[in-house]
């Protein structure tokens, strides 16, 4: 219905969901939202077992030849983010780390591997 609707669907998983829980609906959605801390509390430190998760999502959707974006929200920070693209993610949000810092811009060109 989602997509009857002209909109794009997506899936979010909090940091205790596994994976697999993607299995049943793989290509029902167009975006899975992997949570890396605990929704509704800014400023959180990343929840490193999702990184995994991430690969696992990425690796589910190619051997399944399903495309859909892998977003990441939770603890994002210019450390974090290569590692993040690397397994597989498409979409990066960072909150505290942007503005919580005194040049966002240079924070956003870390994020994208620039100096």
């Amino acid at each position: 219905m989602i997509r009857g609707c002209g909109c794009l669907a997506g899936v979010a998983l909090n940091p205790d969901t596994p994976a697999a829980a993607l299995s049943p609906v793989l290509g029902a959605f167009d975006l899975a939202l992997v949570m890396t801390v605990n929704p509704g509390f800014g400023g959180q430190k990343m929840i490193m077992g999702a990184v995994e998760k991430i690969a696992e999502i990425w690796d589910m959707l190619n051997r399944e030849g399903v495309h859909a974006e892998i977003e990441v929200d939770g603890g994002i920070n210019a450390d974090n983010a290569p590692m993040l693209i690397e397994r597989g993610a498409t979409v990066l949000v960072a909150g505290s780390a942007l503005f919580g810092a005194r040049d966002p811009a240079a924070v956003m060109r870390a994020m994208r591997g620039g100096s």
